[in-house]
């Protein structure tokens, strides 16, 4: 630096005078940075050893903390240890207590049946004993009966010997004409016997008939409303009657001629009567005219319209008619198509009963009938739901309800005994199987019932007596009976005045006269009896 400051004042005079002046103060700075730093670095090596210090001696106590937690742990575990030594000696002293116990008990047990196998092997020592004694007496017994045969055999044999010579016939001879005369009386005594139990059989088939039935009945109970063939549709007020009329008519018209059914506008206030003998004809033309009232444009194009949407709710009616029978009645697995010809039955009547009502009831009856006789429940109550399934088109296709429901079941695979079942609930043909005779019985039971149908009692006299009458009124006819409601006639012929030729003439001639001169639904069976009789009588 001395150096430096000699080069400048050669330089320049003024800058050595500043020099000179500011030289002290520059080392006197220079000083006291130099001391700071010294300070500074005494005072980190102070900080650092109390810090040091203090460090170890809480490094001391945390040891010593430890130290004593280990010392109270050890203490802690050496006493817990203690404990469950002790209470595991006291359970292994419970459970040796409660093993001797029960050893105690198995062997006081084991011995408790010891002495009863002892017992029962002495009692049947005793027993044995016994039994051999027996057998030894049944075996001289056998002895002695086989000797007594032996003796009596000969006896036989002499006595067979003297009697052959006493009656100079042979042992077969006798024996034949001994086996012949009582041949004789056991046939008399079997004839007597067999109409003995023909006789018990029939009253008890009789009574346990009815008890089924009473049963039947007694599960299953209807109400019934008589159908009619009109439905009357209210009107808000009577003017409305001119606008279903129309000009010159052609709103009725088209109505008419589009339902098919005839429409009644006569002085009954606010009312419309429809009439026709298809109801489902008449539900559609009651629902199209609710519509169009409801509506108020009433034309032939609307009419039209209308119509035809109500033709879909029927349908859609029928489907779900169906649907629901063959729920109500438990009848599942039924051909879609037969399942809308039940619904069909909805809107179908005979004799005011509706069909449909009067199939479910007949399925009911004869699922309860057939519980009762343990026979197929499912199948006969499948039978006597569609036994009428034919009367859902039998406006439509020509031929009696049971040829029709019949050639339906054919069509759409249903089981022989439900096809047997339709055939013969109304007696056509023979039934071959109980569930047919279960569906004509309940088909009669649901038909009977008081208020099912609408026939009087008068006109169902008559109509038997009519038939009855036609009958008596050929020649050689002895008697007749009707039968089924008037569905059968059975004529009884007398067998001199007519052969077994004529019958089938009678018969076709029988048939040929009630058909000119009575009215009546469905078929009538007709048949002729010819029997000759002997009657002989044992006195």
């Amino acid at each position: 630096m001395l150096k430096t400051s000699y080069l400048l004042a050669a330089i320049d005079p003024t800058l050595t005078t500043v020099l000179l002046i500011a030289l002290p103060i520059v080392a006197a700075v220079i000083t006291g940075i130099i001391c700071g730093v010294v300070a500074h670095k005494k005072g980190v090596k102070t900080g650092y050893e109390l810090r040091k210090k203090e460090a170890e001696a809480l490094i001391g106590s945390v040891e010593e903390e430890r130290d004593r937690i280990i010392a109270e742990a050890s203490r802690e575990g050496e006493n817990k240890k203690r404990e469950w030594l002790l209470s595991a000696k006291e359970e292994i002293h419970r459970s040796r207590i409660d093993l001797e116990r029960e050893i105690k008990d198995r062997r006081n047990e084991i011995q408790k049946n010891e002495n009863r196998i002892l017992q029962k092997e002495e009692s049947l020592d005793s027993k044995m004993e016994t039994v051999n004694a027996k057998e030894s007496e049944l075996n001289k017994k056998k002895e002695e009966l086989a000797q007594r045969e032996t003796k009596i055999e000969e006896i036989i044999q002499q006595q067979n010997t003297e009697l052959e010579r006493i009656s100079s016939m042979s042992k077969e001879e006798a024996k034949e004409i001994l086996l012949s005369n009582m041949d004789k009386e056991l046939q008399h005594e079997k004839v007597a016997l067999l109409k003995d139990y023909e006789q018990k059989l029939k009253e008890e088939s009789s009574a346990k008939a009815k008890d089924i039935i009473s049963t039947a009945i007694q599960k299953c109970a209807s109400d019934y409303v008589s159908e009619t063939t009109v439905s009357v549709v209210a009107l808000p007020n009577d003017d409305m009657k001119g606008r279903i009329i129309g000009r010159e008519g052609r709103n009725i018209r088209a109505l008419e001629t589009l339902t098919g059914v005839d429409l009644i506008i006569d002085d009954t206030p606010e009312a419309v009567i429809l009439s026709g003998f298809d109801p489902i004809r008449r539900e559609v033309a009651r629902i199209a005219l609710e519509k169009l009232i409801v509506d108020g444009r009433i034309h032939p194009a609307r009419i039209e319209e209308i119509v035809e949407k109500a033709k879909k709710e029927v349908d859609e009616v029928i489907r779900q008619a169906g649907e629901n029978a063959t729920y109500e009645s438990g009848v599942f697995g039924l051909h879609p198509e037969i399942v809308k010809l039940l619904g069909r039955l909805k809107f179908r009547t005979s004799y005011g009963q509706n069909v449909l009502q009067h199939s479910l009831e007949v399925s009911r009856l004869c699922g309860v009938m057939a519980a009762e006789l343990g026979e197929d429940i499912n199948l006969a109550k499948r039978a006597g739901l569609v036994h009428d399934i034919g009367k859902a088109i039998d406006y439509e296709v020509e031929g009696s309800h049971v040829t029709i429901g019949a050639d339906l079941a054919k069509k759409y695979k249903e089981p022989p005994e439900v096809i047997n079942a339709i055939m013969a609930h109304h007696g056509d043909v023979e039934p071959t199987n109980v569930i047919s005779v279960l569906v004509q019985a309940a088909d009669s039971i649901s038909a009977a019932r008081p208020g099912a149908r609408r026939e009087t009692l008068e006109s169902y006299i008559k109509r038997l007596e009519s038939l009855e009458a036609i009958a008596n009124s050929f020649s050689g006819v002895e008697r007749t009976y009707a039968l089924q409601a008037g569905r059968e006639i059975r004529i009884m012929v007398k067998p001199e005045n007519v052969n077994d030729e004529e019958m089938t003439l009678k018969a076709r001639e029988i048939c040929q006269k009630i058909e000119e001169e009575m009215e009546y639904p469905g078929q009538i069976k007709v048949t002729i009896i010819r029997e000759t009789r002997a009657v002989d009588y044992a006195k």
